[in-house]
């Protein structure tokens, strides 16, 4: 079990679970550190939504959109999820679910359809947005080149599923094998994550002078000893030169410059069609995936009802996650923010049910609704004796 020292530490940092019943379904509910949102309806099926933080500061930004995927009353109507997993601060996540969504409609009424190529204008639009954010706030807030965020999209429209993922978010489709009597997962975002042989391959590829460009750090894969994803949205310290000396805290400055970018905003990109066998795709930060398999988070979600699906997944990751620290749930249920990332990181679920009747019929069109992840009870919302 834990020792007695480290209880001695967290204890104070404990505190009672909190339903916040005044918040209503709508919007989603709050439970201590946990936001749900147990069900709802998209234009193709039913979804479940739920997010766990563990920062102090939530780095995990996540939405969902139903309806019309353009600017234009005539455009395509469809599904999109977007799962932002912010590192070394909130900033660049919160970012891109503000701007991602938007660029992308902006981009499809452009075009007059979704494609591979008006989802990869998006992802580069907010890209360069941010860096543009960065530069205007450099002098006054260096800090700010040293956040970035992974970046899941997922989006059905007519039938199609297209994916893109730039770092180590992951979706894993639930497809029915009839042969099997069973849902097998299918995982289909590729990821970029340095403890990849693949990945560390590509980078040295890019960057054949540079010895340094990956390595081994307290068993760790981490490119330039820095990070571990290769892909990301901001990092702006490592994609331009400019944003990596002074006023940059040392830490995040390298010791020669570089002459081209070291990571990428670029994503991996699927499209795929639907089928009737595919029954459910499981959206989540690398959070959960720390704690669960593949198999083990579709098998979850085929063997329990729809209700709630989400959230059952991040408890059952939690519970996962204490007993690899030889501690009982409860117990960890109870430490707060902050002392919480020690334990697991902020996880953010969405499970879309896929009705294939509905996604056979593209020129449905459904009452339009949108709904974004949200963290847990803020700290000025605690009492004198739950303060740390």
């Amino acid at each position: 079990m834990v020792s007695s020292g480290f209880m001695k530490i967290v204890t104070p940092c404990w505190k009672p679970s909190v339903e916040d019943s005044k918040s209503g379904d709508a919007s989603g509910r709050v439970d201590g550190l946990l936001w749900y949102k147990d069900s709802g309806h998209h234009v193709n099926g039913e979804f479940s939504m739920a997010v766990i933080q563990a920062n102090n500061l939530l780095e995990d930004q996540s939405q969902l959109e139903s309806g019309p995927l353009s600017s234009l009353d005539s455009g395509p109507q469809g599904t999109f999820v977007g799962i932002y997993d912010g590192h070394g601060g909130p900033e660049t996540s919160r970012f891109i679910n503000d701007r991602l969504f938007q660029n992308l409609k902006k981009f499809t009424s452009e075009r007059q359809g979704i494609s591979v190529d008006v989802i990869s204008k998006a992802f580069s639009a907010t890209e360069e947005e941010f860096l543009s954010l960065v530069k205007k706030q450099w002098l006054n807030k260096p800090q700010i080149a040293s956040v970035g965020s992974c970046c899941l999209v997922g989006i059905i429209c007519s039938g199609v599923l297209y994916i893109a993922n730039a770092g180590d978010s992951r979706v894993v489709l639930g497809r029915s094998e009839r042969a099997i009597r069973d849902v097998t997962a299918v995982q289909l975002s590729t990821e970029h994550n340095a403890s990849n042989e693949s990945v560390r391959e590509e980078l040295r590829k890019l960057h054949p002078d540079d010895s340094q460009i990956v390595v081994l750090k307290h068993k760790v894969w981490r490119v330039k000893g820095l990070i571990q994803v290769s892909r990301s949205i901001g990092d702006a310290y490592l994609k331009k030169a400019e944003f990596n000396k002074e006023p940059l805290l040392a830490k995040f400055r390298l010791p020669k410059p570089f002459h081209k970018p070291i990571l990428s905003a670029e994503p991996s990109i699927l499209v795929q069609k639907l089928s009737p066998e595919d029954q459910f795709l499981i959206f989540a930060s690398d959070g959960l995936w720390e704690h669960l398999s593949n198999q083990e988070a579709v098998d979850i979600v085929h063997n329990y009802p729809r209700n709630g699906i989400a959230k059952r997944l991040i408890k059952t990751a939690l519970r996962e996650a204490a007993k690899k620290r030889e501690m009982r749930y409860s117990d960890l249920k109870k430490i707060d923010r902050g002392v919480r990332r020690h334990f697991h990181d902020d996880i953010t679920v969405i499970v879309l049910f896929l009705d294939y009747h509905l996604i056979s019929r593209s020129s449905s069109r459904g009452v339009p609704f949108s709904i974004r992840g949200a963290g847990g009870v803020p700290a000025h919302a605690k009492t004198p004796s739950q303060r740390v």
